[in-house]
């Protein structure tokens, strides 16, 4: 899966949000300054060709939507961060944030609950 720029994944993000929009739309949801209509016109255009988005007519113009799960990305997104930057090990990468962001116990012992629960629905 090819992976997106900052701004790819910044309009795929608002997509995943609104699931079908057209560019207009797409800016209307940008926070702060917004882009130019051609700039979102033309990242929309490189990720249909990506394979991340589709579109459908509507009036004159087109409906984008996304034909990838926001998970799925997600997934495949950190499953890249932890083989580049933790050797693959999910335990590095947990130590890692655990000891750079401060976690305390109790979300630790929250996050682990999350994860037996999870193991027991299966």
């Amino acid at each position: 899966m090819k992976q997106l720029t900052k701004a790819e994944e910044e309009v795929m993000q608002i997509l995943w949000d609104l699931e079908k929009a057209n560019v207009a739309t797409i800016i209307e949801k940008y926070e702060g300054s917004k882009p130019a209509y051609n700039t979102v016109s033309t990242i929309v255009r490189i990720l249909e060709s990506k394979g991340f988005v589709g579109h459908e007519k509507e009036g004159k113009g087109y409906l984008y939507f996304p034909l990838l799960k926001k998970s799925e990305y997600s997934n495949q997104s950190i499953n890249k961060l932890v083989n580049n930057y933790f050797q693959g090990s999910f335990k590095s990468m947990v130590s890692f944030f655990m000891k750079k962001n401060d976690i305390s116990m109790q979300e630790l012992e929250a996050v682990l609950k999350e994860i037996n629960d999870k193991e027991t629905e299966k």
